[in-house]
C-alpha cells in the first residue's frame, strides 16, 4: 500500500489532532531517515501509521488483542496508553501490509527497547520530536537527535521517564532498560 492510501485510512480513523500529530511524525521520520541512511518512504509510512490504534475504544482494543493473540505485560495491562503500540503494529501488518520489521518500529515507538534497530530509533525519535510537540526542551531534543541517534534516544527517553514520574504513571521496564543500555555503552566507550 502506498503512503497516500495509508494516510487516507489514518485520516478517517483518528481525530484531527491525532492525525496532524501522525503527519508530523511521518515528516520528521523522513527527515531522520535521510540523515541516518534509511529509506525515507518506509519511514513516512511507519510514521503516518504509528498511532493507528491510539484512539481505539477500550472494549474494541481488548477484543482485537484477544482475537489476534496480543498479550499485554503487567505494566501494559495497567497503563492503557501503552496498548496502542502493540495493537497498531498488528493493524499495520494486517491492513497496510507492513513487514514485521516495520511493525516492530510501531511496537517500540512508545517505550523504546534495548533491541531497537535504526528505523525503530527513527520512529521513536520522530514521535517525540515532531514539530507539533510542545514540551520545554523540544528544540534541544531535535538538535541532539540530528547529531546522534543514540544520544537523541537517550535524551528523549529521559524526558519521557521524567514526565511519567511527574504524572505518577507506571514506567515500563523497556524504557529503563533502554536508558541503562545506552548509558553503559557510553561508559564503555569512555573507558
Amino acid at each position: 500500500m502506498n503512503y497516500e492510501e495509508i494516510e487516507e485510512i489514518v485520516k478517517n480513523t483518528l481525530s484531527e489532532k491525532r492525525f496532524n500529530h501522525s503527519k508530523g511524525v511521518a515528516k520528521r521520520a523522513a527527515e531522520l531517515a535521510s540523515m541516518y541512511g534509511e529509506d525515507m518512504e518506509t519511514a513516512r509510512k511507519i510514521g503516518i501509521a504509528h498511532d493507528i490504534a491510539k484512539e481505539m475504544p477500550k472494549g474494541e482494543a481488548l477484543k482485537y488483542a484477544r482475537e489476534n493473540g496480543i498479550m499485554f505485560d503487567e505494566i501494559e495491562q495497567n497503563e492503557k496508553g501503552l496498548w496502542h503500540s502493540k495493537l497498531g503494529a498488528a493493524i499495520a501488518v494486517e491492513k497496510f501490509g507492513f513487514t514485521e520489521d516495520m511493525a516492530e518500529a510501531i511496537t517500540y515507538h512508545t517505550t523504546g527497547n534495548v533491541n531497537m534497530n535504526t528505523m525503530d530509533k527513527i520512529i521513536y525519535l520522530a514521535d517525540k520530536t515532531e514539530a507539533g510537540r510542545t514540551y520545554e526542551d523540544l528544540e534541544l531534543a531535535r538538535e541532539i537527535s540530528n547529531k546522534s541517534l543514540d544520544e537523541g534516544v537517550l535524551y528523549v527517553a529521559k524526558v519521557a521517564l521524567q514526565y511519567s514520574l511527574t504524572k505518577e504513571s507506571l514506567i515500563h521496564p523497556d524504557t529503563v532498560n533502554l536508558i541503562n543500555k545506552i548509558v553503559m555503552n557510553k561508559k564503555k566507550e569512555n573507558e
